[in-house]
């Protein structure tokens, strides 16, 4: 089977689709919190470049992230963050804006959705953050 980074067009697509999710969760009231969870953090720009280099590899292509922190752990990245069930619903509702603006079309979209639901999922911890994980 081929890989999801080169159904979707390559890092090019990643890149764009990146920058899509960021484009809303700047502008939407569904990224509000998020947008807040950021600022707290290392800020928008610095989400939108780990983002990139996450998704390449997530998707397949150049593990960017691992090279940079060496690992992939999506658990340890947002430890410290306090994330509710709402924050991964918005999460995911401005991803899949980013998918459909970016024209993905099913089945491809829903294979990427589910995996998504899946990791926001797993990263739900009712606000309470692991106060002494380190912030990635």
């Amino acid at each position: 089977m081929d890989k999801i980074i080169d159904e979707i067009g390559g890092e090019t697509a990643v890149r764009h689709l990146v920058e899509t999710f960021y484009d809303l969760i700047e502008s939407k009231p569904e990224g509000e919190n998020i947008r807040l969870l950021h600022t707290r953090g290392h800020g928008i720009p610095h989400a939108r470049l780990e983002q990139f280099n996450f998704l390449s590899a997530f998707f397949g292509g150049r593990r960017h992230y691992y090279e940079k922190h060496g690992h992939m752990d999506v658990k340890l990245m947002h430890a410290h963050v306090p994330i509710t069930q709402k924050d991964a619903e918005n999460w995911l509702a401005c991803m899949e804006q980013a998918l459909d603006v970016c024209g993905h079309q099913e089945p491809i979209k829903i294979r990427l959705m589910t995996s998504f639901e899946r990791v926001a999922n797993a990263l739900v911890n009712d606000g309470k953050p692991i106060t002494d994980a380190p912030s990635v």
